[in-house]
């Protein structure tokens, strides 16, 4: 298991490098352009992406008055927008180097005292909401990415997408595939749902006589199969926006499949 978590610090530090690279190369008057992300716009990612490993890196969250903006819900959404509005007045060059100087503080502590056990509790702020070291570990590179993809899409700058953290994302989010089956559908026992994402193995999930979905291996009769590329998957697991037309084909029971795509979003 060190081994593992060691290879997610590495597709860590690949994100965060990406990331800060393509902010780098963003032009003054699109900081403020709009994301998918309701309420933020590229200034806005970078701030949180600061902010995070800022905490990660040993430093103290900064309480700040946020009013009662629409898009932030309970009490993380509101942790997490006042990271965001205390850097509102911040230049980019300031995001940037506090993203990457927390960033390698963290991963020069991880490299002098690698990470052992995944059980051991999450440092400071995500260790108090109940994370352990694995989930911290495996979340990080997931949410760099997914925000590097959110500017990329904000400033028509498609890239990235076949990387070490795109893959590690979609490989995680389809393991929600069972929790949306099972849980979000209600789909009946019996029921199979396979995952196909180009350039990964398939995921099935079967429901169980408790009406829990599981893992299964891949069933010659599936109820409902759902194809398509990286991008299109991240884009509904994310809950972002809508795929391009098309570009996610249904086979099998359709109304099943549109259900399943409906309850696709697990990222908060």
């Amino acid at each position: 298991m060190s081994d593992q978590l060691t290879s997610w610090v590495q597709v860590w530090w690949q994100a965060v490098e990406d990331l800060s690279s393509l902010l780098e190369e963003v032009a003054g008057e699109d900081w403020s352009t709009a994301t998918d992300l309701p309420g933020w716009d590229v200034h806005a990612v970078a701030a949180h992406s600061a902010h995070l490993e800022a905490l990660l890196a040993g430093a103290e969250h900064e309480p700040v008055d946020i009013g009662e903006p629409a898009h932030v819900r309970g009490m993380m959404g509101q942790f997490t927008e006042e990271g965001v509005v205390v850097r509102r007045d911040r230049t980019p060059d300031e995001l940037i180097n506090e993203l990457r100087s927390s960033a390698t503080t963290r991963h020069t502590a991880l490299l002098a005292d690698p990470p052992t056990d995944p059980a051991a509790p999450a440092p400071g702020v995500f260790g108090l909401i109940g994370w352990d070291t694995q989930r911290l570990l495996r979340n990080r590179p997931l949410d760099l990415w997914m925000h590097e993809q959110d500017v990329r899409r904000a400033l028509g700058r498609p890239g990235n997408l076949d990387g070490p953290a795109a893959v590690h994302t979609a490989d995680y989010l389809a393991e929600s595939l069972g929790f949306v089956v099972g849980k979000r559908v209600g789909a009946p026992v019996g029921t199979s749902v396979v995952l196909e994402i180009a350039g990964h193995a398939p995921t099935a999930v079967q429901v169980g006589d408790d009406g829990r979905a599981r893992p299964v291996g891949v069933p010659g009769d599936r109820t409902a199969c759902l194809a398509m590329d990286r991008e299109s998957f991240i884009l509904l697991a994310g809950g972002r926006r809508q795929p391009e037309p098309g570009a996610v084909a249904v086979s099998g029971d359709a109304d099943l499949g549109r259900r399943v795509l409906e309850g696709l979003a697990v990222t908060p």
